[in-house]
């Protein structure tokens, strides 16, 4: 138990970790089990919700990711009490902290710090928090629709200094918000204030992705009134406080998504473990388009592929359309399809930077705004490459399973963001990946290679 303690306090200190490579020598099929982790965008979002809870909450599947270190220490630093129960289970106690004071230095580095605002104005009736970090697919992300959402709840928000600054005299009041564009950020942060509101809160053209159902369900279980998450409309009816509890995070889609995709690229016959297949359908139907087996199980889904590869058409869009986070890792897969495919960028403005990287490698992508057109090669080649941000990070190793020869990936702090125990993972249904620290001096020191 000491030994279990200590790594996992460890996983609360990001300081001084050291800068490591993925080394991949593809070509290999792969075949086995992977379990799929608690999924990262639910987890983002429901660890903030904490603050607002008065009492301790026991979080299960949680995944260990550093995005989620990452808020978990900020809500330390604010005084939180945090108690690791195993591995995947925390225990978070807010009541202690008295003052939406947080380190800003910390909330610059991730995108879900801006999911403090909505839970700081629940509580508090003020908000201090850094604009958002995390990846960057063109600017600073816009966070107006939020911005719209709270000034319509009474709020008083203004951006200065790369802070966002919201007060309220005596809370946010509850009204009717319409979303401009269907925003997973500004639907969650708006829920998240309007829990704890006075009145009642309806969002129209809200987000319906399942991680948007997963907070709702975790902020009723501790005491709220939200109604019709998953539809484009949802009912909050605030009340006067939220209760400690126990709630178990949904497995992760893009995850899951991920290792699909990385079983169509590189061949093979994977059982998928841990998820639910009915959010794996907008990518199950596209892989079946380009020639894979896809077939869903109870809380499983085993891919295989055997045959080439299929060209197809991508568009991403909101849930349930094909996801924004897949694109990187399809048009990986696309990039060894016969024929021409076309990926369409639904979501956001600069999606593609990483098909530089994939040219690297062989890949034929043409980029004219929103839209990549993907000659499909007979092989990638491996080659020094370096990830941009988190899911074109997957991507790369993606390519790099398919590539003949040796890739190197570096950057894989944006990958480990996201995916937790991506090399372990992949290692275990016979890939040959491992990650290798990048030293200071000749002595070249190998983790995970065991």
């Amino acid at each position: 138990m000491a030994a279990v303690f200590s790594g996992l306090l460890s996983w609360l200190q990001l300081e001084g970790e050291p800068v490591t490579k993925y080394v991949i020598n593809g070509g290999r099929p792969l075949h086995g089990e992977i379990e799929i982790g608690g999924a990262k965008n639910a987890a983002v979002a429901i660890v903030p919700a904490t603050l607002m809870v008065e009492g301790p909450c026991r979080i299960e599947n949680v995944p260990q990711i550093s995005d989620v270190t990452m808020l978990l220490n900020i809500l330390k630093q604010m005084g939180a009490d945090i108690r690791m129960i195993n591995r995947h289970t925390i225990d978070i106690d807010c009541s202690a902290i008295r003052t939406p004071d947080a380190t800003f230095d910390m909330m610059r580095r991730i995108r879900a710090s801006y999911y403090l605002i909505g839970a700081m104005l629940g509580r508090f009736g003020s908000a201090r928090v850094a604009m958002p970090g995390g990846c960057n697919f063109g600017g600073v992300r816009p966070i107006d629709q939020h911005i719209k959402g709270f000034a319509a709840m009474g709020a008083k928000v203004e951006v200065k200094n790369g802070l966002v600054c919201a007060e309220t005299d005596g809370g946010l009041t509850g009204c009717s918000v319409y979303l401009d564009v269907v925003s997973v950020g500004a639907t969650v942060n708006i829920m998240l204030g309007a829990a704890l509101a006075k009145g009642k809160t309806v969002i129209e053209n809200a987000a319906r992705e399942p991680h948007i159902v997963d907070l709702a369900n975790f902020l009723n279980s501790m005491g709220a009134d939200i109604r019709g998450a998953g539809t484009n409309v949802i009912k909050i009816t605030g009340v006067e406080k939220l209760r400690g509890g126990s709630y178990s995070i949904i497995p992760d889609q893009i995850e899951a998504g991920t290792y699909m995709a990385a079983v169509a690229g590189a061949g093979g016959d994977v059982l998928i473990k841990n998820v639910i297949p009915k959010h794996m359908d907008c990518i199950s139907i596209k892989l079946r388009e380009m020639g894979v087996t896809v077939t869903d199980m109870d809380d499983c889904i085993r891919v295989t592929r055997e045959t080439p590869l299929l060209k197809t058409n991508v568009k991403t869009l909101p849930y349930p359309g094909f996801p924004t986070d897949m694109q990187p890792q399809i048009a990986a897969v696309l990039c060894a399809a016969e024929g021409t495919s076309i990926v369409t960028e639904g979501v956001w403005d600069n999606r593609f930077k990483y098909v530089d990287e994939l040219a690297k490698m062989g890949a034929k992508i043409q980029v004219d705004g929103h839209l990549a057109i993907i000659e499909g090669v007979k092989k990638l080649t491996g080659a020094p490459i370096k990830a941009c941000d988190l899911r074109a990070g997957a991507a790369l190793v993606i390519a790099g399973l398919m590539a003949h020869g040796t890739t190197e990936v570096e950057g894989v702090g944006y990958i480990e963001r996201g995916y937790e125990d991506i090399v372990a993972k992949l290692r275990g249904v016979g890939a040959d990946i491992k990650s290798v620290v990048l030293p200071d001096d000749p002595a070249v020191e190998v983790r995970n290679a065991g």
